[in-house]
């Protein structure tokens, strides 16, 4: 007699990678994934790390560093559900003048919360290759951290007011995690594009934003289950058109550099109390997936 598959709480977004499994053209006799529905996909990346509300979800992957650092009970996969160059998430009032990276300390800045995973990787440019100092620009936050322990210094925005509408009033300089059609705004780095461009060819790795997350009950309890939810994630992703460069690696090792790069921004900015290395970030048996 075959038993039913394990029913699984699954928070994943919707992404070319993702398709197969949320369409439900894969599915598995062994794990039967329940998708929550959140849109923004990140208004449920709280709930797993505050109260461990799912048993397979995505991760901001700055949340992920910080939820590790605070002995949250979620374990890494080495699968990436979502990653990008940040440089055109970044916004300026042209109308009001030019505003380049330089420009920005003594500014007031902008960002949905100061833990973003693309306003760290975005100050990790800023104060790497642009020589910007990041304690001289004056953060305005909209959202508390989904890490509750993490202490919070930003001055938060007004409540009711919209950050797009802030930096059109001029009661911020710039925004970052942000885009816009509003013809009024501009990108910070002028040319998106051929930064990104320059960018990549310094440090060789495209910034991953997305990964997932399995819950360190079901890591513990059910292996086989957590191999097939990873087995099941790769099939998905080698569905989908290939991307070039490649934004979503799997594997510890294509994820390394990328990974390294996030941990050293993440410590520099003090979002986490210690640079920990791309290994124990995974558990021994996520570890040994490939």
């Amino acid at each position: 007699m075959t038993s039913d598959p394990k029913r699984l709480r699954t928070l994943l977004g919707d992404h070319p990678g993702t398709a197969a499994l949320k369409s439900g053209q894969l599915v598995s006799d062994r794990v039967a994934l329940e998708f929550a529905a959140y849109s923004p996909t990140n208004k449920g990346f709280k709930p797993m790390v505050r109260e461990q509300a799912f048993d397979v979800s995505e991760m901001a992957i700055v949340t992920y560093l910080m939820a590790r650092d605070h002995g949250k009970p979620m374990v890494l996969l080495p699968a990436t559900v979502m990653g990008r160059f940040q440089h055109s998430y970044a916004l300026y009032h042209a109308e009001r003048g030019p505003l380049t990276p330089a420009d920005l300390p003594g500014k007031r800045v902008g960002i949905r919360s100061f833990t973003t995973t693309t306003g760290a990787w975005v100050r990790g440019m800023l104060a790497g290759d642009y020589g910007v100092d990041l304690d001289r620009i004056k953060w305005i936050t909209f959202e508390d951290p989904h890490v509750a322990e993490y202490e919070d210094t930003t001055e938060r925005a007004p409540v009711g007011k919209n950050i797009i509408q802030m930096l059109l009033d001029g009661e911020l300089d710039a925004v970052v995690g942000e885009v816009s059609s509003d013809p009024r705004l501009k990108p910070l780095f002028a040319d998106p594009e051929a930064e990104a461009r320059a960018w990549y060819a310094k440090h060789g790795v495209v910034p991953i934003n997305h990964v997932v997350v399995v819950s360190e009950a079901l890591n513990d309890s059910d292996p086989d289950a957590v191999r097939e939810v990873y087995r099941l994630l790769k099939q998905s992703k080698a569905l989908a058109a290939p991307s070039q460069p490649e934004a979503t690696p799997f594997g510890i090792a294509a994820m390394r550099p990328s990974l390294q790069l996030i941990i050293d921004y993440a410590a520099q900015q003090d979002l986490i109390s210690r640079r920990f290395t791309v290994d124990e970030l995974f558990s021994d048996l996520t570890r040994s997936l490939s």
